[in-house]
């Protein structure tokens, strides 16, 4: 591995400019501290210190570009409600392109709301209605993708199932993005296995893998199965990220390289997959190799799940950790 050329990919990330499309959520916490028991019935009470707002779901792909000091643009959809209002002014509290978003007044905008005490998640709310757009909002993102795709280095396309998208969709996303040699890289759900033909790099975890490689459940413990069944089945370079086992890489090429992990210890994996992804783009977009962007990337994740909540990493982060390991290797088999 060669230190220096991914610290200075991480030093080439300014700038690079990363269009995030997806189903873009905000995520609520209140935060306060609890005492008693209700009278009311025989649950907790939380006296409430604050509120805090940050972006979720594909817009937390995009936080994470912004954080490692990307240029970002985020096309998704929010309801004309108040959570909307807040989730665009969060967007624009961090430097994120918010042009190209589409308010869609036939559903609220996706909210998690998380109520959190002494560093404990008590209780999760969601709103959300899931169905697919319409065919004008649709369009509306389609036409702002045709407009803006020549500013874009890579496109990432962060799925979470909640309705942006459909199987023509994609295929007009990655028809636009061929056509503009744009790299387009898929942060996968398995209910829409069949819309990702097309695109360059798939990042699922490995149970998303499994479901998605066509595979028989007995052949799923073999991780070698999984990603040579996937990179066949799609035609394209497949990332599956493993939780404690790191990441394996399989190319259209025939290479496989599996990463370890460089999580040191693991408070919380919310938001760990957006930001392996966003990392992967600014590498990319940096002129990276697929498998150092990919060493980057576990780096990244390494950082964040050693963070609590919806978290983000900075390049500094990332610079700092990858010379520590590296010293740190470079101590062992020095003994």
């Amino acid at each position: 591995m060669d230190v220096k050329k991914l610290i200075q990919t991480i030093r080439d990330f300014k700038g690079k400019r990363v269009l995030v499309i997806g189903d873009v959520m905000l995520d609520k916490s209140i935060v306060g501290d609890v005492t008693r028991i209700s009278p009311e019935a025989p649950v907790q009470v939380v006296n409430v210190q604050k509120e805090e707002f940050v972006p979720g779901g594909a817009a937390n792909v995009a936080n994470n570009v912004a954080s490692l000091s990307g240029d970002v643009y985020i096309i998704g959809t929010v309801g004309n409600d108040e959570m909307g209002a807040t989730l665009l002014e969060e967007l624009k509290k961090r430097n994120m392109h918010t042009d190209y978003m589409i308010k869609d007044s036939t559903r609220p905008t996706i909210t998690k709301m998380r109520i959190m005490a002494r560093g404990q998640q008590l209780l999760r709310v969601d709103y959300e209605k899931v169905h697919n757009i319409d065919r004008e909002h649709e369009e509306k993102i389609i036409n702002e993708l045709k407009q803006g795709i020549e500013d874009i280095d890579v496109i990432v396309i962060s799925d979470y199932g909640k309705g942006l998208l459909s199987r023509n969709f994609m295929a007009k996303v990655t028809d636009i993005a061929k056509g503009n040699k744009v790299y387009t890289i898929v942060d996968p759900k398995p209910m829409h296995r069949e819309y990702y033909y097309g695109c360059h790099l798939l990042t699922p975890n490995y149970d998303e893998a499994c479901l998605m490689s066509g595979l028989e459940e007995e052949f799923w413990e073999d991780v070698m199965k999984v990603g040579e069944a996937l990179v066949r089945k799609y035609d394209t370079d497949i990332l599956v990220t493993r939780g404690e086992m790191g990441m394996s890489l399989f190319k259209k090429d025939g290479m496989v390289k599996h990463i370890p992990t460089k999580a040191k210890e693991v408070y919380d994996v919310t938001g760990a997959g957006d930001t392996v992804v966003a990392t992967l783009a600014m590498s990319l977009a940096a002129g990276s190799s697929l498998e150092d962007a990919a060493r980057i990337a576990n780096h990244a994740a390494g950082i964040v799940v050693g963070k609590i909540g919806t978290s983000t990493v900075t390049a500094s982060e990332l610079e700092k950790d990858i010379k520590k390991d590296s010293e740190y290797n470079g101590n062992q088999n020095g003994k």
